[in-house]
């Protein structure tokens, strides 16, 4: 027996058995998300504390704060990834039911953690240094650019639902010109030795990415700014949140190359049945939109009420 009849043989009983070990997964993670997300809340709010002290020490002129300052923000970027976030359900949902190469997958987690950091800058300084807004209209306006990122998630996952049912139509092929064209060599690297061999992924969608991740700036790095601009030392807080998003962007690539990683494996299992299950990516691209639009939907309700004083740390990033 062949080593593909062995594949072609288990493939159907592996499915069953991966989708049992999600579903185990999935029943203990819900058993213990309560306390999951408790912890996440305070370790969040321990190493905001420890952020402003770094910021304190580099006040009273103690360089060793600025080196704790940058690493403590590194440290708190990657915790930060591993805590529930709407960058790493994007993600995932993205990259389970597109097909990207490695390359991109990459960058497209890496670019949306740095944009969530200059979406954090751009916030407070334009709001509160620009404007000069108090601690109660910024928990206002963040209350306002959150319910926006909400709807940037919806409209993104509007936009997968409308490519995969477009993709659907029967479509009719046009000549309007046959040009020869010259040899090529199996290793020449242009691409065109076979139909699709070299297609590009969609630049819109890695676009909608990148912006619903990045739209929704985090709570902790609002906080960061806010005190170092209060203190006069603007650069350090801009470079604290930039380490911040750095430290989120490297763990987040982490979960997209896995991601990407089971999607081939699984598409490589059902390889031989291409043509006779080929309605099924369009479907589950459909269906990644309507768990993105639920998402962005529940977002959109949950936003953390305004407080006058101001809720950075409680807030969802």
């Amino acid at each position: 027996m062949t080593t593909q009849s062995l594949i072609r043989q288990w493939r159907i009983p592996g499915a069953i058995t991966l989708t049992f070990i999600a579903l185990l997964a999935f029943m203990i993670l819900h058993a213990h998300w309560g306390a999951f997300i408790q912890w996440c809340l305070a370790a969040q709010i321990t190493l905001h504390r420890y952020l402003v002290m770094y910021l304190l020490q580099l006040n009273n002129h103690q360089t060793s704060g600025g080196l704790w300052l940058l690493a403590g923000a590194f440290v708190y970027g990657v915790l930060h990834a591993i805590g529930p976030g709407h960058g790493k359900f994007i993600v995932a949902t993205y990259l389970s039911t597109h097909s990207e190469p490695r390359l991109a997958a990459r960058l497209i987690p890496f670019f949306g953690s740095l944009m969530q950091g200059v979406s954090a800058i751009l916030f407070v300084f334009i709001l509160a240094v620009g404007f000069n807004l108090a601690a109660g209209d910024l928990s206002q306006s963040r209350w306002y650019v959150e319910k926006i990122s909400a709807l940037l998630i919806g409209s993104f996952g509007a936009y997968v639902m409308y490519q995969a049912a477009r993709s659907m139509r029967p479509r009719k092929m046009r000549i309007h010109a046959l040009t020869p064209h010259a040899r090529h060599s199996p290793d020449c690297g242009c691409g065109h030795h076979g139909v699709g061999a070299a297609t590009e992924g969609d630049i819109k969608a890695r676009l909608g990415v990148i912006l619903a991740i990045g739209a929704r700036p985090c709570s902790g790095a609002i906080m960061i700014l806010l005190f170092s601009n209060a203190l006069g030392m603007v650069t350090w807080g801009m470079a604290a949140v930039m380490t911040m998003s750095l430290g989120t962007g490297l763990s987040i690539m982490g979960l997209s190359l896995a991601v990407r990683y089971a999607r081939n494996r699984t598409a490589a299992l059902f390889s031989d049945d291409a043509q006779r299950l080929k309605w099924v990516v369009p479907v589950l691209k459909i269906a990644a939109g309507v768990a993105l639009i639920l998402f962005a939907t529940v977002l959109f309700l949950t936003v953390i009420p305004v407080s006058a004083n101001g809720d950075f740390i409680a807030a969802g990033c």
